[in-house]
Formats: C-alpha cells, sequence, structure tokens
C-alpha cells in the first residue's frame, strides 16, 4: 500500500455506502456499523477488487449486484457465516481486513475511488491473462476479416468465370466496404 487513507475518508465513504444501497445480507449492515464504531478496524481495513487473493477478506454484495451476497476468506478457509467472520474482527482487529464491495458503481463515484486501494495480492499472470485474452481477440478479428476477403474474392472469381455481372458488382461493393471499415478502425 502506497497511500495511507484516513479513517475519517473510510468512514464517510462505509456512512455513504450505507445510506445509498441495500445489502443482500442484513449482516452486512452490522458489519459495517461496528467497523463505524471501530477505529484500529477501520485503520486496518482496505477497500479493494478481486479480494478473494487476499489472506484475510470480506466480500459483501449490495442488491443490484449480480455477485454473491457474503464471503469471509482466512487463509485457505471461507465462509459464508457472517457471525463467524465479525467474531474474527472484533479479535482480531490488529490484522489487516482487504474488503470488496460489489455494488453498481459505473461510472465510480469519486468517494469509491478515494478509498480504493490496489490488492497487493492480485497474482501477476491474472493480468497478464488479461492482456493475452484482449490480444488474442485482436488476433481472431483479423484472421477472420482475412478469411472474409478472401472468401469475397474467391466467389468474385466465380462470378467473373460465370460472366455473372450483378453478382460480380454487389460482391465488389460488400469487399469495398469492409476494406473502408478496416481503414476506419486504422487496421
Amino acid at each position: 500500500m502506497t497511500a495511507s487513507i484516513s479513517v475519517g475518508d473510510k468512514k464517510q465513504f462505509v456512512r455513504w455506502f450505507l445510506q445509498s444501497y441495500k445489502m443482500k445480507r442484513r449482516e452486512c449492515i452490522w458489519i459495517l456499523n461496528y467497523m463505524l464504531s471501530n477505529d484500529e478496524l477501520l485503520e486496518k481495513t482496505h477497500f479493494v477488487e478481486d479480494a478473494h487473493y487476499c489472506p484475510r477478506a470480506m466480500v459483501m454484495s449490495s442488491t443490484e449486484s449480480k455477485e454473491l451476497p457474503f464471503r469471509f476468506y482466512k487463509g485457505n478457509l471461507m465462509t459464508a457465516d457472517a457471525e463467524k467472520s465479525f467474531h474474527d474482527l472484533r479479535l482480531n482487529p490488529e490484522q489487516d481486513l482487504y474488503l470488496q464491495l460489489n455494488f453498481p458503481n459505473r461510472p465510480p463515484t469519486p468517494l469509491y475511488l478515494s478509498v480504493l486501494e490496489e490488492n497487493p495480492y492480485i497474482p501477476l499472470d491474472e493480468t497478464i491473462n488479461a492482456q493475452d485474452r484482449e490480444l488474442a481477440e485482436e488476433i481472431l478479428a483479423d484472421s477472420l476479416s482475412s478469411f472474409q476477403e478472401e472468401s469475397i474474392l474467391k466467389q468474385i472469381d466465380e462470378a467473373l468465370d460465370a460472366n455473372d455481372k450483378e453478382k460480380f458488382f454487389e460482391l465488389s461493393s460488400l469487399l469495398h466496404n469492409i476494406k473502408a471499415i478496416k481503414k476506419m478502425k486504422g487496421e
């Protein structure tokens, strides 16, 4: 964690969040209210994305989210029991807690961005996989486009051999449109 976020900023965000969203599980509201009353715990709470990678993490979802309602991770253990996780929070407020809140945040609110921290536990290959996926999609689109052009050129040759002017002009126009679209995309 490079920048430390103040307890005051975290409290302001949690209050706003509780006023703005309904939670899928009422225990989440209790836990968030408990955090508001415990500065030591809030000091050690880090708002992150992909919290399941963290050694001690909690994931909560608002009713508008499609994600699971609640999860608590500690080491290799995972539970949906909010009471057990609350007990762990009370007994270990000095341990770092990584909290992921699933709620509609598009575009992200400045208040959320002000408390959001980079998750130090996301595996490096996770980000590489996203880049690889993007590259693979680009290669696939290029291959599909090339195949489409070759197919149209073959059909144009067949139309010329058959002396089918209508088909020739139709396919030539289609090929021209495909190349124009490709040019607009900068390919």
